[in-house]
């Protein structure tokens, strides 16, 4: 049987609809000619007119909303990727970012950055909030299991926290790099109603804060170096990348690793006394 090319949406629309289970979502079983909802039925779950969606399957009617769009993947009960094929398919691009909050990461995660054993590592959420952390990041830059859920916020702590503004070589630099990181990461993962109380609270507690926020910079997180002053081991140069957690867009992780062979030792030794 050939495979349609012409009209991909419509040929997705109906292979989707064919999964589902007609009586575990209220329609009438009996003897169906073919498996899956019927398309009116699948208009009725979307909300949307069964000639629209009829339409679509067949590739007549132009191109649906985004509205539309969303409307069928609930009715179909799309995964978030599925959703996300779905917008490709239909407007030929990725849905607009829907943010969602995270408590904590997979066990996969975290025995990934554990594994990590001289490069600090840390997951952090699109508002900035550390959730995870390996023990390199705890001994070498903040013992996060030792702060309140609020209190692990790297905004915050930027601005906030005196030892961690002493350990930045450049802290001007830096924080302008971190404003402008947070931005883009907040705007890019949907999150400008999550962050508005940070920036209230922090616009109004820190004028550096303000001042830069107003500047309306943005920076790209991708990667670089990083120079801190440890209060053991002194000086400390990393090379910094971040990595997008696939299919978690509101998930980054930032991987620190030693520029110099001394320094990686000197934190190993740190690490495993620590330890002991």
């Amino acid at each position: 049987m050939p495979v349609d090319t012409g009209n991909r949406l419509g040929t997705y629309l109906k292979d989707r609809r064919t999964r589902l289970d007609p009586a575990a979502l209220g329609f009438a079983g009996g003897r169906r000619r073919t498996p899956g909802l019927r398309r009116e039925e699948v208009a009725q779950r979307s909300n949307i007119s069964p000639t629209w969606y009829t339409w679509l399957e067949q590739g007549r009617g132009g191109a649906p909303s985004a509205d539309v769009l969303d409307r069928i993947a609930t009715g179909l009960l799309l995964t978030e990727p599925e959703r996300e094929h779905l917008f490709m398919l239909g407007l030929g691009r990725p849905p607009e970012a829907r943010y969602r909050s995270v408590d904590g990461v997979s066990p996969r995660l975290q025995r990934l950055i554990d594994a990590l054993t001289i490069s600090p590592a840390i997951i952090k959420t699109a508002t900035w909030d550390v959730v995870a952390w390996n023990r390199a990041a705890a001994v070498v830059m903040t013992d996060y299991a030792a702060l309140p859920r609020d209190g692990r916020n790297i905004l915050r702590m930027m601005f906030s926290d005196v030892r961690v503004r002493e350990a930045q070589e450049d802290w001007q630099s830096v924080a302008r790099f971190v404003v402008g990181a947070f931005r883009a990461d907040a705007a890019r993962a949907g999150a400008g109603a999550e962050i508005a109380a940070l920036v209230e609270e922090l616009s109004r507690t820190s004028p550096e804060f303000e001042a830069l926020w107003r500047s309306n910079d943005i920076a790209a997180h991708g990667e670089g170096v990083k120079r801190i002053r440890h209060p053991v081991l002194g000086p400390l140069a990393f090379e910094f990348s971040a990595f997008a957690v696939d299919a978690r867009p509101e998930l980054g992780m930032v991987v620190y690793h030693p520029v110099h062979e001394t320094d990686a030792d000197r934190i190993r030794a740190l690490v495993e006394a620590r330890v002991e």
